[in-house]
């Protein structure tokens, strides 16, 4: 634990000893993931298709570029249109081995903890299992009238054919130098990778960004670049998701908390900071960790993400209030992605 810590210090600040120490490594690490890859560009390991067009929605860091958001934006623009999409995911965090298809009874054990939130913000039929593919199968199997897949995370993920891919990248990082690959940084694949994917959209951006991406990465013309921005809502009290906050909620002299078990539990510390509420306590737990009532701060009111509200049991205290935090892109990345695969909206 404390090794993971020094090294994730590393990735946000570079230290030059563990630079010296890691950064063979990480060139190494670069050449056999670029060999891979290019065995399945090859031929001499296949790709399987499904029988349904795949996007990939997917990023080169190890976590934490706000790929959620953007994914659970992109289902709800499709579903506009009135396009039948699903989703396949390996549904990091579960305990759960076989495939399982999502439902109004699933919990996160079950589903992992991202793919749950999605499919309660949607309600778009989703499937989860370490192999992609048979995920996807049997998601096909039960929903037959689905006409396009989006892959969460799977970028990296070569043995599932895709005929398009969505690369999230965090704004924060487009002027960083020291970006390398793992185990030296906190990338999958090299930047290069960048030059190869048919979108990029710049997670927590604005519109200059796509210029500045356009020319720090040496993009090509066919590489189309999108923005996102956050927006934040009101937060609902989880036991009566209907409750929405408003200022006689906090009474005098009464504190507040919040808990995330997120890749950057800052943000969402700071968001809520930014919404003019004092934090006496903030509590932070590993990615995708479970949580249990005995984890929750000592707090009149404790504020949690979405992500981690649906692994609360439903027997939780009435004082956790969830913040909801949605993503808008620009331009219309939902109609790009139904031109470039030539499929009508209704």
């Amino acid at each position: 634990m404390f090794l993971h810590r020094l090294i994730e210090a590393h990735w946000r600040k570079p230290n030059p000893y563990l630079t010296w120490f890691l950064a063979p490594l990480s060139r190494l690490f670069a050449f056999m993931v670029n060999k891979r890859r290019q065995k399945y560009l090859s031929g001499s390991l296949k790709s399987e298709a499904l029988s349904c067009p795949v996007v990939v929605v997917g990023n080169l860091h190890a976590g934490g570029t706000g790929k959620t958001p953007i994914t659970s934006a992109l289902i709800s623009a499709l579903q506009a249109r009135g396009v039948k999409v699903g989703v396949i995911s390996r549904g990091y965090g579960r305990t759960l081995k076989d495939i399982h298809i999502l439902h109004s009874g699933s919990y996160a054990t079950q589903a992992g903890d991202e793919p749950l939130m999605l499919f309660r913000q949607t309600g778009v039929p989703i499937a989860v299992g370490a192999n992609r593919i048979q995920a996807g199968k049997a998601l096909l199997a039960a929903n037959p009238d689905i006409q396009l897949i989006l892959a969460d995370d799977g970028l990296q993920h070569y043995a599932m054919a895709r005929e398009i891919e969505i690369c999230v990248f965090p704004q924060a990082d487009l002027a960083k130098t020291h970006l390398d690959v793992l185990p030296n940084g906190i990338l999958r694949e090299p930047l290069s990778r960048l030059q190869t994917v048919d979108f990029i959209v710049i997670s927590n951006g604005e519109e200059s960004n796509r210029t500045q991406a356009v020319q720090q990465f040496s993009l090509p013309e066919n590489i189309k670049v999108f923005y996102s921005q956050t927006q934040t809502a009101l937060p609902y009290r989880f036991t009566k998701p209907n409750e929405i906050w408003h200022s006689g909620c906090l009474k005098t002299g009464q504190t507040c908390a919040a808990i995330a078990a997120i890749a950057k539990p800052e943000r969402f510390f700071n968001t809520v900071k930014n919404m003019g509420f004092a934090l006496q306590e903030t509590r932070t737990l590993p990615d995708h960790r479970p949580i249990s009532l005995a984890d929750l701060p000592q707090a009149d009111v404790v504020f949690i993400t979405e992500k981690d509200a649906v692994k609360l049991p439903k027997n939780a205290p009435n004082h956790i209030w969830v913040l909801p935090i949605k993503a808008h892109i620009e331009p219309d990345l939902a109609q790009e992605i139904l031109a470039k695969l030539n499929i009508q909206a209704a």
